[in-house]
This record gives structure tokens, C-alpha cells and sequence, in this order.
């Protein structure tokens, strides 16, 4: 059977790109590494892709499947253990309001907040899915 190793890319859909750019970039500090006024964004995360859309744009199919979403999307950035406070203190000093931390137990925690099209995002701590999955 064959299996997959990751999750290579995570796609947001966005109005804004500029605004989406300048928090992603300017923000958290993530490397663009493509922009096409009006289409799309995307940015480096280590070996792994965000890529953000416009969505109105990439609703209409061009040498590509169509690329369309809608609604409030949720995805988590994995940071080192020893950076996680380190985390939590950049989005505060960027402005970055913080809506939850949550303490999942065994010392793992996360925190959520959102991006300018009101995504929710979430820094964890590496492991914890790992400590989620063995303590159902």
C-alpha cells in the first residue's frame, strides 16, 4: 500500500493580498517566495508551501484545476519547544492579538489567533498530535 510523508502545501484563500502578504511576511516572518499582483502569494516553511490564493481569481479554471475556497480556514505552525514562548512574544510585539492558549497536557500547548481574512492559526509545540492521538 503506498503512503504519503507530509502534508507538502496548505492553501488559503484570501481578498486581500497585500494584506495577507504583510502579515505573513512582515508579521511572522515567513520568506515569499512568489507573488502575482492579484492571483496569489506563497510562502516558504521549511521544506513545506502556504500557499494563499485569491479566490474570486483562481475560481475560474485556467492550465490549472480551478483553485476555490471559501469560509474561515484553520492551520498550525509547528515551532520548537524551546521557541514557543519566543513565538507568543513576536505576535504580541507585531501586533498580533492572541484569542486562546490552550494547555493540552504533558506540557505540550498551543495558542490561536487569526490572519487579516480571519483564518485561525495556531502555534504547537512539537509532539503534539502524537500526545493527542496516544491519549485516545
Amino acid at each position: 500500500m503506498p503512503s504519503f510523508n507530509r502534508i507538502k502545501e496548505t492553501c488559503l484563500y484570501v481578498k486581500d493580498l497585500d494584506a495577507t502578504r504583510e502579515f505573513y511576511q512582515n508579521k511572522l516572518g515567513l520568506t515569499c517566495f512568489k507573488h502575482e499582483d492579484g492571483r496569489h502569494v506563497f510562502f516558504e516553511i521549511g521544506d513545506d508551501v502556504l500557499l494563499c490564493f485569491n479566490a474570486d481569481i483562481t475560481k475560474v479554471h485556467d492550465s490549472l484545476p480551478s483553485h476555490y475556497g471559501e469560509g474561515y480556514m484553520h492551520l498550525a505552525f509547528e515551532c520548537p519547544k524551546e521557541e514557543y514562548e519566543d513565538w507568543k512574544e513576536k505576535c504580541k510585539n507585531a501586533g498580533i492579538a492572541i484569542e486562546h492558549e490552550e494547555d493540552w497536557g504533558e506540557g505540550q500547548l498551543s495558542f490561536y489567533f487569526r490572519d487579516p481574512d480571519n483564518h485561525l492559526l495556531e502555534v504547537v509545540m512539537p509532539g503534539l498530535w502524537k500526545h493527542l492521538v496516544s491519549s485516545y
